[in-house]
């Protein structure tokens, strides 16, 4: 099996393992709830968080494909938010599931999925770096050494000269990251219920 094959089986794999991570998660999300009240102001400013951070998931997503859309893989892409991180996607990401956890009013439910992100995230960018240095050797070790894996530096934030946009993939990329947004009802729609009394509460989390 070639490189890239394998690349994208564990890629395939990756997506189910995430999927059923994500089911596991909110499930166990119906019987939590938020230790802060939710006639508290500060329920108010971390719900607030919360939707901020999806629109930045969105935009930062959307943004990244711009730049990556169908190229990912077959060559180095160093401009916009690559410049300032290797895995500008994963940093969206990660930013998307913190506000999904800040949806729930519990900033340690927004960290916690924070970090779950990243850690799962981690594993993926080592495959894909060994992927990538075999088959693009010393330029991409060379961008490894200058750019960070996850955590941006804005300084060395360059545009690209000239961009090449795949609508198809753009507007796709758009349309999965407004399933963030489902955050929103959904746990709004589950608060109802636990304060109603028809779902039990087993754990209270600020």
């Amino acid at each position: 099996m070639s490189p890239s094959a394998e690349l994208s089986r564990y890629q395939q794999r990756r997506r189910i393992v995430l999927a059923i991570l994500v089911v596991v998660i909110f499930a166990a999300l119906l019987f939590v709830q938020s230790a802060i009240v939710s006639d508290d102001d500060l329920h108010e400013y971390v719900e607030m968080f919360g939707g901020a951070a999806i629109l930045a998931a969105i935009l930062g997503r959307t943004w990244c494909t711009m730049y990556i859309g169908g190229r990912k893989g077959s060559e180095i892409v160093r401009g916009g938010p690559y410049s300032v991180t290797r895995n500008p996607l994963y940093v969206f990401s990660a930013i998307g599931a913190a506000g999904i956890g800040a949806m729930t009013g519990s900033i340690t439910v927004a960290v916690a999925f924070a970090i779950i992100t990243y850690l799962a995230f981690h594993s993926v960018t080592l495959v894909e770096e060994a992927y990538l240095k075999q088959a693009f050797g010393e330029p991409y070790e060379r961008y490894m050494r200058e750019v960070p894996r996850f955590f941006p530096r804005f300084s060395l934030f360059k545009e690209s000269e000239l961009l090449s946009v795949r609508p198809q993939i753009l507007y796709r990329t758009f349309t999965d990251g407004l399933l963030f947004l489902a955050a929103y009802p959904f746990f709004e729609f589950v608060e109802y219920l636990q304060n109603a009394g028809y779902l039990p509460v087993f754990l209270r989390l600020y």
